[in-house]
This record gives structure tokens, sequence and C-alpha cells, in this order.
């Protein structure tokens, strides 16, 4: 990574997501499968129900990973108020859906 770009806090974790969002990506193309086949409908049901969670899991992390990283850094000085209201912010439309 060159000096111009930014070091988020999920850069040390970026193959084990990114292998979350290939999964993710495929479970999603399986529901269109499904449909196309004419599953039963709990059976779709069920799989949008495992890739929301999972979605949510790989938010977890993320967010984890920004908490960590980037709120922690802007906390040492004095950006942290706009950071901290981001992160608010941002929790508060996850706990919404």
């Amino acid at each position: 990574m060159t000096a111009e770009h930014a070091t988020y806090g999920y850069a040390d974790q970026r193959d084990r997501l990114l292998k979350r969002v290939n999964r993710l990506e495929g479970q999603v193309r399986g529901v269109g499968r499904m449909i196309e086949d004419d599953r039963y409908c709990i059976d779709i049901v069920n799989q949008l129900s495992a890739i929301q969670a999972a979605a949510r899991q790989l938010s977890l992390q993320i967010l984890e990973g920004h908490v960590r990283h980037c709120v922690m850094d802007a906390a040492q000085t004095d950006d942290a108020e706009p950071k901290l209201t981001e992160l608010m912010d941002t929790l508060g439309r996850a706990m919404s859906q």
C-alpha cells in the first residue's frame, strides 16, 4: 500500500473479509437459482434470512475494525467528535433494519 492510500481498520483482515463477501455473493446467486427453479417459498425465505445474518456479521467485523483503528486514532486528535457522530449514525441505521 502506498502512502497515498489510507489504511482502514479492516486492512489486516482484507482477505478473510473478501472471502465472506464472495460467499455472500454466491448465496445471493443461489436465491436467484431457487426462484428460477420454483423452489418452496419458505426455503427461499430461510436462505434470505441466512444471507441477512451473514451480512450483519460482516458489518460488525468491519465496524469493529473501524472502532479499533479509525475511531481510536481520531480520539487521539481533535477529530474524535465527527468520527463518533458518524459511528453513532451508522449504528442507528444498522439497528433500525
